[in-house]
Formats: C-alpha cells, structure tokens, sequence
C-alpha cells in the first residue's frame, strides 16, 4: 500500500494492518482465482518485502511451488529507478534478484519497472544478469495523459507524487512483443530479451488492465476484454488492490478517496 501513498503524497508509513494488506489479504485471493480457473501466472515481487513480511514471503514461496512465476519488480519500487546513477539502477535489480531467487529456488527471468518506466540503462542490466524479458512498457496514450493531467494538478494543488512522467516515445513503442533497441527501449532492436507490453486496445491504445475492468460499466469491460482477445498478445496486467477489501482490510480513508478501484466491492 506504500507505493499508493507515495503516487498520492499521503502520509507514510501506512498504518497497519492495511500496510501488509496486499501480501498477507489479496495474494491468498489470487492464488485461490487463479487455483479454481488453473492458471498460472507471473506475480512481479518488489524484493524488499520479502524482508519486511515473513507471512507474505512464505506465501509467494507456495505460490512457486505451485508453478506460478516469480518475476523482479525492483528491490525498493524507486519510481525515478530509470532516472537513479547506474550503480544504483544496477543494485535495486541485483538485490531483488538475489532476494527472489531465494523464496522461489529459481533465479527470476522477468522484470517489471516501477510505474513502467524503462530505460536503456534498466535493459543492459537485466542482459547481464540473464533475463529473457521485460513487460516494462506500457503504450498507452489515455494512461500517459491522465497521469500528466492528475500529476500537473497535484503541482498546482503544492503536491508532489511519488510517481514521474516518463518519456513520452512509449506512446509510439510496438503494442507486440518485441526486441527493445539498445540505446531506445521503446524502439525495435536486437537487445537478447524481449519486451512484452503491456496490452492496450488497437487504435486507441485504451488499457486493458486489472484497474480499469474492475472500474468500467459492464458493457464497456465486455468490449474492452473483447478488443483485449483479437489480438495476438494478451498481457493483462492486475495489481494487488485489485482484489482488495476495503473495509476489511483497513484501507486508509485518504486512499480510498483517490483510488476508485478500491471503492469496488470484493465480490464484484
């Protein structure tokens, strides 16, 4: 819950219990989902909470030993990793790296940027430590304009969010699997992992992720999973707050005025 603070410039830390709500409440919701459907899913781990949460470490070990992935989310959740020194960016993934293959037995092979935001400096480190992919990037033209519009407003307002704007070439970055160039993460090259965006409609690139079906009118979250479907590469992406209760896990007010998604109910 501390990364939602940070975006909102909310007070920090996050009182508890809500603080270790994602890990300990909405893990065991998702591994029972996903158990019922037989799915097998990549949960992207920020390295430091296997430190900071014994119960939420131990969960994500059953949930690769039940054949889910375990992938890098960074060590701290830096939301500026991409603009941090390369020594740095190259000890927030080697930490996490370290830190995942001990819960999960198995040295990760993916990673995601905080706030997916990706550079050419994130991809030659991932290369060197052996990653096969990435699912960094994320072309969608609403998100990047809803989050300048939130971010500028929160300027305006004498707020500063935890979060940054990033290059705005990811509007123009393939919405397929591709190979990032190594000097353009957005771009075609040969880099040796591939990148696997995160899935946007054709066209509009509108986002078909975890927040915004939850969120949407049924009809609309019908069209948007449809849309999501005709093409060849499904990434949907989901976030723990996505199966949360508000209520029962102790949401902090604050955050759940800002947070839409979290004013869904569990059941929906």
């Amino acid at each position: 819950m501390a990364c939602y603070h940070r975006i909102h410039a909310l007070a920090v830390p996050v009182p508890e219990p809500a603080r270790f709500a994602v890990l300990r409440r909405c893990l065991p919701r998702f591994a029972e989902l996903f158990a019922k459907h037989n799915v097998k899913a990549t949960f992207f781990v920020v390295g430091q909470d296997l430190a900071d949460d014994a119960e939420g470490n131990r969960l994500l070990a059953e949930l690769a030993a039940q054949g889910h992935e375990l992938a890098s989310h960074s060590h701290t959740h830096p939301y500026d990793l991409v603009r941090l020194p390369r020594e740095q960016i190259s000890e927030e993934i080697k930490q996490a790296h370290e830190a995942i293959a001990q819960t999960a037995g198995v040295a990760p092979v993916g990673f995601r940027a905080p706030g997916y935001e990706v550079s050419a400096t994130v991809i030659d480190e991932l290369q060197a430590l052996g990653y096969t992919y990435d699912s960094s990037v994320f072309p969608s033209v609403p998100y990047y304009a809803a989050k300048a519009v939130v971010m500028g407003a929160m300027r305006v307002l004498g707020k500063t969010s935890g979060s940054i704007l990033g290059s705005p070439k990811v509007l123009l970055a393939p919405t397929k699997p591709y190979r990032p160039h190594r000097e353009d993460p957005y771009a075609r090259g040969d880099a040796a992992l591939l990148e696997l965006p995160v899935t946007v409609t054709p066209g509009l690139r509108i986002p078909v992720i975890g927040t915004l079906v939850a969120t949407a009118p049924e009809a609309l979250r019908r069209l948007l999973v449809a849309s999501a479907l005709s093409t060849p590469h499904f990434n949907f992406e989901l976030h723990g707050i996505d199966l949360c209760d508000a209520g029962a896990d102790q949401v902090a007010p604050e955050l759940l005025v800002k947070q839409p998604d979290l004013r869904v109910p569990l059941a929906r």
